[in-house]
């Protein structure tokens, strides 16, 4: 058997010494007390804040108050830095004759340790001279000459008087510390040999003299505090109220703890001196308060000690003991005495008005429901659960206290009983009992049956029938030790029993009574004293068995019986429903008294008491069975819905902060979408609920609840997404976020799963294999079957919008499952105002859609996201090639452009008639489609780089320090090693690594040694991970490389080399004839002017409400990536139109219809308006493209990179990251008069594009910031 290295012994103490045995865990158990907790009742966080609100006179009086309470928080930690202070000379090196050379380092050394500590009582001479300045300033202003206020208030005269009696202390202790005076003179003479070459030293001289002054002399502080206050005449009106006040305070025992006690005690003849030492000297102070009154504070104030202890204070405080212990089992008996009576009122008094507490399950209403149920209205249960909390609270106390006043008990108990036999009985002996023979004989055997002679003879009383005298009547004092040892049951029966013969002289009845018998032959005196005792000794047997007492006072387990009930209603038991105890947990649960949760767990001690009264009491093991089933059942239902009840609780506040401030601002009932807290962090430590004998681990079973919980709500969000389109997005990560938040609140009170934990498992990205996910899926899946097939693009806003045009396919999706508030935003109120919020992005896609699926799919999914959308484009271009093939053999041989001269008309008809091929091609809605969602794609693509880019931007900003990287002055980052040639972060790691390998600290170094080496190994991840690529330039390279390997099939160049003008059928002429059909149709500016002028409404829809911008995005990408960009914008039939139109300069298309509003015809068809007003749309928007195009991916950039076959991009050098196309939005300025008249609010589907000339400054810029050098922002 392999030997197992032993552990140092020095390890193993400093391993256990890292445990904490301390345990945070509110004290629920045992009699169930409740939880006791918070801010103490005199800590305010307010202060005196809220005293304006009561319109009081009060506000300059409170402002001083505050003033002083600032004070005396300073002066107090001043009392504590001179309460503690010691010497530092005695601490310093004495030098050697062999070191007097440096001696001038020892003092320059000894100058600056002994510095700090002047420096402290150089505040303290500040801060006492502030003080008294307050404190005199105060008093000034309740003088009779000024009389600013009305009056000091008690608080503020409280006040005075602290910091009266902090100067005290102060003065005190300045003048009790030797050691101050004397590193004092160190101070100064190592000044005096330190400060010789040094400048301007008089100022410090002089103050060095003012601090030897305030140290050297006695009561400074006193006398300074005396110069301040006599100032002014009159204050010695102001001093006497202060002096009444102390002393009605002391003799009306006003104060409760003793400390202010002392502070009275300690500042009275400081008053007192101060009054007599004004103007009104001598004994005019002593007009209004009399002296004896201050000389019997001050008797009263006097201890007679004797040995060192307080003898009689000692017998007093056990004698007061004994009372509390008494005073609490009479308390807990009415208590549980109360509530047996309350039980039983019930039962007799059934309710009258009953209902079923669950149709399905129950029939008819029993008699148990009606006594109980159906009997206990809500402020009944909520009483009767205080009243338990009462029961328990006290009896959990008593209990903890039971160790420790036993003894003090038992003490108690036999001094009473000595003092009673020894002391009490011989003097009835002596006087009026003396000439009752048979009296006397019981009383003598009360001696003998009780008294504790401790080792000595007993004292023999021989009755005398003389007549005794004054002094033999005296009985000397008794002396005995008191000990803790209580009677038997025995002697306190016969002492009962001899009491009872002694007053009823064995006949009870013709005495008539007890104690109260007019017949006995006891005097009244001696029947009080005997009627007295005999009252204590009925306690000493329940005070003797003090757990058993406590146990019976505070059984409750009566409250769960219902046998008889059982009987008559002829069941084997009744629901769980109907049982007490859980009914009063359903209270607490359902209750809006925040107050009743802390005694969620009370009701339980009920079945605790009804199990020990099973076993113990009845001895019936089918009774416990049946107690057991119950509080199985019930506990299980508390922790569910308890759970439940924090979790609502916690989103509750989540949702509730997540909630928008301008919103809040704007309705009018914002109160209740606030969340009020409530005290679950309580709940969480309780770690041991005894439940019939055994130990359950509440916070462990919340923590698995809400475990469960929140894996439930994440599937159900999940399922809802999948549910709805993709533009719900938003809504699911604004859930998401409010859960996560949710996590935040519970996990500041509980240790719970991590929520990245939770979040993978439900969208299954845990394994290590796994980077699809269940989000990213569903997120392709419906990229590609709806919203790239049915969402139109608009470039103005920058949003996707769902075409009026009802779907080809129809879009198969589970239906939505049901939505539990609280797997929203925690209730309604909250869901109903989330949801308006939400309502604002459901109707389109942007670019909060994008940051929401950033955020959602993280790191992990968005590379896989972004692959098999690449491997989307790569199927549409290649199902796109046989529609290219084909509209190429549809083309005539020679498409000729026809001369300007020809008109706008001409051109018109000529270009229609050469491109019926366009027109009359069957896969030209496939072509199109094809070419909007290629374009979709890429400007999808570009809203997610621009996401991205801003996410990298904040985790740059946070990275960078710690890698020391900086931008050089050419721009271009580089990073600044520290002295050892390592980073920030792992020159920090490393320097704490060596501090603890080389200290004699018991420090753990391999793991510093670990750490280290991980940051390295951060450092290469982050720093590779800085300088990351374009998403869109890596589109448009794939694009590109895809292109460039089927060529062929999209491009057909001339054999000459030469541009063919008629006879070309390259990609461009297609794409050319396929825009000349898509600008037929009224745009929607034209329509506009149409209803406004000829109140005509077109019918039919236009090409842009069926495709909107997308099939412009992904036609011009191709050209563009093919090259053919230069020869699409010279031979386009579109463009040649245009000019043909610029060339006749026809009038605006307000002023043909104002034409033919009033003549009735006009120049020109509303076709041919219609046709240029779509032309000139479809050009800006095309420049607008191939501006951005050029500006993401330049030609020469694009040449110079190739893409692999699995789809990796390769690129031969470096090219600057250029910026994204969404940095820059379309323009709306600079449109023909034309357009500017019908631009309005309502054309948001329009081609929002820039003007020629803002096109080319765009450029120009663009140009300008590829020069930048390469960035990773």
């Amino acid at each position: 058997m392999a030997s197992v290295p032993a552990i140092p012994v020095d390890e193993a103490v400093a391993a256990l010494s890292t445990f904490s045995l301390e345990d945070e865990q509110p004290d629920l158990q045992g009699m169930g007390v409740t939880l006791v907790s918070g801010r103490v009742a005199t800590e305010s966080p307010v202060d005196y804040d809220d005293v304006p609100a009561y319109q009081l006179s009060l506000v300059e009086d409170t402002s001083a108050v505050t003033q002083l309470d600032n004070l005396l928080m300073e002066g107090k930690g001043l009392v504590s830095i001179l309460y503690t202070y010691r010497s530092c000379v005695k601490a310093l090196p004495q030098l050697s004759e062999s070191m007097k050379d440096s001696q001038a380092d020892l003092y320059l050394e000894t100058y600056q340790v002994l510095d700090i500590e002047i420096g402290r009582l150089r505040e303290i001479q500040r801060w006492q001279s502030s003080a008294a300045f307050k404190l005199a300033v105060d008093m000034h202003n309740y003088t009779q000459s000024i009389k600013k206020l009305n009056g000091p208030s008690v608080t503020h005269m409280w006040a005075m008087l602290r910091l009266l009696d902090i100067l005290l202390q102060l003065d005190h202790l300045k003048n009790a510390k030797a050691s101050i005076p004397n590193d004092f003179s160190w101070y100064k003479r190592t000044f005096t040999q330190v400060s010789v070459n040094w400048p301007d030293t008089e100022q410090m001289r002089e103050e060095l003299d003012d601090l030897q002054i305030f140290l050297s002399t006695r009561w400074t502080i006193l006398l300074n505090l005396q110069q301040e206050i006599f100032r002014v005449n009159g204050v010695e009106d102001i001093i006497q109220v202060l002096i009444l006040f102390t002393l009605e305070c002391l003799e009306s025992d006003r104060v409760l703890v003793y400390s202010e006690r002392h502070t009275l005690l300690r500042v009275l003849p400081v008053l007192v001196v101060l009054a007599t030492s004004g103007e009104k000297e001598g004994e005019s102070i002593f007009k209004k308060i009399k002296i004896s009154r201050l000389m019997n504070i001050f008797k009263l104030e006097t201890l007679n000690l004797e040995t060192g202890v307080d003898v009689a204070l000692k017998k007093r405080i056990k004698e007061n003991v004994y009372l509390v212990v008494v005073a609490g089992f009479q308390l807990l008996s009415e208590w549980t005495g109360r509530v047996w009576q309350q039980s039983a009122w019930k039962f007799s008094r059934p309710a009258k008005d009953s209902e079923r507490f669950d149709a399905e399950r129950s029939v008819d209403v029993t008699d148990y429901e009606k006594v109980v149920r159906c009997n206990y209205t809500a402020e009944e249960r909520k009483a009767l659960i205080e009243a338990i909390g009462y029961i328990k609270g006290v009896g959990i106390m008593m209990e903890r206290a039971d160790t420790l006043v036993a003894n003090t008990v038992w003490e108690s108990i036999h001094t009473q009983l000595q003092d009673f036999v020894q002391s009490k009985i011989p003097t009835m002996l002596r006087t009026s009992l003396r000439r009752k023979k048979e009296i006397a004989r019981l009383l003598s055997d009360m001696r003998t049956i009780a008294a504790d002679w401790q080792g000595k003879s007993p004292q023999v009383e021989k009755v005398k029938s003389r007549k005794l005298s004054r002094e033999d009547n005296l009985v000397p004092p008794v002396s005995y030790h008191p000990r803790a040892a209580f009677p038997t049951a025995a002697q306190l029966h016969c002492l009962q029993y001899l009491i009872h013969e002694i007053v009823t002289g064995g006949s009870p009845k013709k005495a008539g009574g007890f104690f109260t018998a007019s017949e006995t032959e006891v005097p009244s005196s001696e029947l009080r004293q005997l009627e007295s005792f005999f009252n204590r000794l009925a306690f000493f047997p329940h005070v003797i068995d003090y757990r058993a007492t406590l146990a019976h006072v505070t059984d409750l387990g009566f409250l769960w019986f219902r046998e008889f009930y059982l009987e008559t209603s002829r069941v084997i038991q009744f629901p769980v429903e109907c049982s007490l105890p859980w009914m009063l947990v359903e209270h607490i649960m359902d209750s809006s008294d925040i107050g009743l949760l802390e005694s969620i767990l009370l009701p339980f001690d009920i079945y605790n008491d009804a199990a020990d009264q099973a076993l113990r009491v009845l001895k019936q093991r089918f009774l416990y069975d049946e107690i057991e089933a119950e509080v199985d059942l019930c506990f299980d239902q508390l922790v569910s819905q308890l759970s439940d009840q924090i979790f609502i609780h916690y989103k509750s506040r989540a949702a509730s902060k997540m909630l928008d401030m301008s919103f809040m601002a704007a309705v009018n009932d914002h109160e209740k979408y606030y969340v009020l807290p409530k005290r679950y962090d309580h709940l969480f430590r309780i770690r041991r609920v005894k439940m019939l004998g055994r130990n359950v681990d509440l916070a462990h079973l919340i923590r698995q609840r809400l475990n469960k919980v929140f894996r439930e709500n994440l599937d159900f969000l999940f399922d809802r997404f999948e549910s709805q389109d993709l533009c719900s997005v938003v809504d699911l990560q604004r859930l998401v976020e409010v859960l996560r938040l949710t996590h935040e609140l519970i996990s500041e009170h509980i240790a719970i799963d991590p929520f990245n934990l939770m979040m993978g498992e439900i969208s299954e990205t845990i394994s290590l294999v796994s980077f699809s996910g269940r989000l990213a899926s569903q997120v392709l899946l419906e990229l590609q079957n709806d919203f790239f097939p049915n969402f139109m693009l608009c470039t103005t806003t920058q949003r996707f919008v769902r075409s009026s045009k009802p779907p080809k396919r129809p879009i198969k999706r589970p239906s939505s499952p049901f939505a539990e508030p609280s797997f929203l935003f925690g209730n309604i109120d909250l869901n109903e105002a989330h949801g308006v919020v939400a309502e604002l992005h459901s109707k389109f896609f942007g670019l909060p859609h994008m940051f929401a699926v950033v955020k959602l799919l993280g790191s992990r999914s968005l590379p896989w996201l972004v692959r098999a959308l690449l491997d989307y484009l790569s199927q549409k271009i290649l199902v796109m090639e046989p529609w290219v093939e084909d509209l190429r053999d549809l083309m005539p041989k020679a498409i000729s452009l026809p001369p300007y001269d020809a008109g706008v008309e001409g051109s018109l008809n000529h270009f229609t008639e050469q491109l019926q091929w366009a027109v009359n091609y069957d896969g030209r809605p496939e072509m199109l489609q094809g070419l909007k969602e290629i374009g979709s794609l890429i400007f999808w693509m570009s809203l997610l780089d621009t996401a991205m880019r801003e996410t990298e931007t904040v985790h740059f900003m946070q990275v960078v320090p710690w890698l020391g990287v900086v931008p050089n002055k050419d721009g271009q980052l580089q990073q600044l090693l520290c002295d050892d040639n390592y980073s920030p972060v792992v020159s920090l790691f490393k320097e704490a690594t060596d501090e603890v390998l080389y200290s004699t600290s018991r420090v753990n170094g391999p793991a510093f040694q670990s750490m280290a080496k991980q940051a390295e190994v951060v450092d290469i991840l982050y720093m590779n991970n800085l300088q990351t690529g374009s998403v869109l330039d890596y589109t448009l390279t794939y694009l590109h490389a895809i292109l460039s390997r089927s060529r062929v099939k999209w491009d057909l160049p001339p054999k000459s080399g030469l541009i063919e003008i008629t006879l070309s059928k390259e990609y461009h002429r297609i794409y050319s004839g396929l825009q000349y059909t898509m600008l037929q149709g009224v745009p929607p500016s034209v329509q506009s002017l149409l209803l406004a002028y000829s109140q005509i409404s077109p019918e039919g829809d236009s090409f842009q409400d069926r495709y909107g911008d997308a099939v412009a995005w992904g036609g011009c990408t191709i050209l563009y990536l093919l090259g053919q960009q230069l020869r699409f914008e010279l031979l386009d039939f579109a463009y040649h139109v245009l000019s043909a139109s610029e060339a006749e300069s026809l009038p605006s298309a307000q002023e043909l219809l104002i034409e033919r509003s009033k003549s009735g015809s006009a120049a020109y068809s509303m076709e041919v308006v219609a046709f240029l007003a779509n032309a000139k749309k479809a050009r800006r928007l095309n420049n607008y493209v191939f501006s951005l195009l050029r500006a993401c991916s330049p030609h020469e950039d694009r040449l110079a990179s190739m893409v692999k076959q699995s789809g990796v991009v390769v690129h031969s050098f470096k090219y600057p990251v250029t910026p994204s196309l969404l940095n820059h939005l379309p323009f709306k300025g600079d449109e023909d008069e034309e357009d500017a008249n019908v631009h309005g609010p309502s054309s948001t589907t329009g081609f929002g594009v820039p003007t020629p000339d803002q096109t080319s400054c765009i450029e120009d810029l663009l140009k300008n910031s590829r020069n930048i050098t390469e960035s990773p922002l």
